[in-house]
């Protein structure tokens, strides 16, 4: 239960769990060309590709965990096809060699003063200023959590502390409800909520007999605060048709507000109907928590109203402080918060601040691609990808609407793989450049 009590702390994307360094932090330099808050794939990516623009000198990343999370393999490491061991390293490991590393956490950002205040009272001073805080985790907000995680048959992909806890549940599936959660908040990773409903369906499904085994005892629920299955029609109207081939049951907005983990029930409020509320027993619960601004940045100069990072949703430029800039989970771009859009974003906000450092306009424009690859089996995935506009945005010449085995290597494999070798190396800006060969100059 200790380590449940972290639950209620909320950390950055990319980022799962706060070791705090227990040696003197005192800083020998505390100015620089180029502060980077955040040490997610946001933050690192931004701090390689800087440290080739400035010189490694000039860069420093304000961190404090000690290891690093690739999680967009959390789905797959809850339906216990890869392990949690494969997703995390040390961040030392990763760190662009020669950026000082300050194994802090912010405080306090003063763009007046070009000042950031970290836990340890130091104050760091900028020249550019880039933030990539990601954004938090409320479990708490949810009556019940995080204490109920003490109990079996609960789990979340979203958090390293228990997404375990959700392998666990599956394989300890007897009968009853599969309930899963999406919340009503903005999320990162808006996909992975009914991901890991329909991997659960096809293990109930794999290791079980057709008739006699645990699918046939089993009511697969997905209740979900949006109005919609997914945002983008055409994938969609997909993943309809295999809601309703499996037998997977969906209530649209159905919003989780209690967890009563020691009876096996889930409270859910009909926000079409406020007050009005639903109770549901469970053999299994997976939740999605409600997710917020990162609190350094909420309800300071650099919000908006809602808290979020107020930047160009073109440039990835602040609004009102030019010498400051965002990226990934913690900014309001109107686009889905994924690994995918952050990738996208690092080879913008690169051209942006190349061309701000030579006093010249910028002149590449983020056109709000993100992708979202929907694993729908243990093998097939729906690659959606889309723009500011909702509208499919696809790298390979096929409909990517389809589900196909070779888009889940692509998630499983590939995908990785570019994380930790492209990405956060700055060497990976997404597919953007590929599309057009893919599709021979036309997109």
């Amino acid at each position: 239960m200790s380590s449940l009590r972290h639950l209620r702390q909320c950390h950055p994307a990319g980022i799962a769990i706060s070791h705090y360094h227990t040696s003197s932090r005192a800083l020998s330099k505390q100015s620089y060309k180029v502060l980077v808050l955040g040490g997610g794939s946001g933050g690192i990516a931004m701090s390689a590709r800087l440290k080739r623009m400035v010189g490694a000198e000039n860069v420093a990343v304000v961190e404090p965990s000690e290891m690093h999370y690739y999680q967009p393999i959390w789905t797959l490491v809850g339906a216990g096809a890869k392990t949690l061991a494969s997703s995390g390293r040390s961040t030392s490991s990763i760190m662009p060699s020669g950026v000082k590393w300050v194994k802090s956490k912010v405080e306090e950002i003063n763009p007046e003063t070009n000042t950031v205040r970290t836990d340890d009272g130091s104050e760091i001073s900028y020249e550019y200023l880039i933030v990539a805080l990601g954004l938090q985790l409320h479990f708490e907000k949810i009556k019940g959590l995080p204490e109920g995680f003490g109990h079996p048959k609960i789990g979340s992909n979203y958090s390293v502390e228990t997404v375990d806890k959700t392998w666990k549940a599956l394989q300890d599936f007897k009968e009853g409800n599969a309930v899963f959660t999406f919340p009503n908040t903005p999320v990162k990773c808006a996909g992975a909520p009914q991901k890991i409903m329909y991997l659960s369906d096809a293990f109930l499904r794999k290791f079980s007999a057709p008739k006699t085994g645990k699918r046939a005892k089993a009511n697969v629920i997905y209740n979900t605060s949006l109005p919609v299955l997914f945002g983008i029609k055409k994938y969609a109207d997909t993943l309809w048709d295999i809601v309703k081939t499996r037998d997977l049951q969906v209530n649209l907005r159905h919003n989780l507000i209690e967890v009563r983990a020691d009876k096996q029930e889930a409270v859910f409020e009909n926000l079409d109907k406020p007050g009005e509320t639903k109770v549901f027993e469970y053999e299994m619960l997976h939740v999605t928590p409600p997710m917020g601004p990162s609190l350094v940045i909420k309800g300071g100069p650099l919000a908006d109203e809602v808290g979020w990072l107020d930047v160009n949703k073109e440039t990835l430029q602040h609004n009102k402080y030019p010498n400051v800039f965002g990226i990934g989970d913690c900014t309001n771009l109107p686009t889905a918060k994924t690994g995918a859009a952050v990738a996208a974003q690092s080879a913008i906000l690169g051209r942006t601040i190349s061309r701000i450092l030579k006093n010249q306009i910028p002149d590449k424009k983020y056109d709000g691609y993100t992708s979202c690859p929907l694993v729908t089996s243990y093998n097939t995935v729906v690659l959606a990808e889309f723009d500011y506009n909702a509208q499919p945005l696809e790298t390979f010449p096929i409909n990517q609407a389809k589900e196909r085995r070779l888009m889940y290597y692509m998630k499983a494999d590939v995908m990785p793989h570019l994380y930790w070798h492209g990405l956060l190396r700055g060497l990976w800006g997404g597919p953007g450049p590929y599309r057009k060969l893919m599709h021979l100059g036309m997109k």
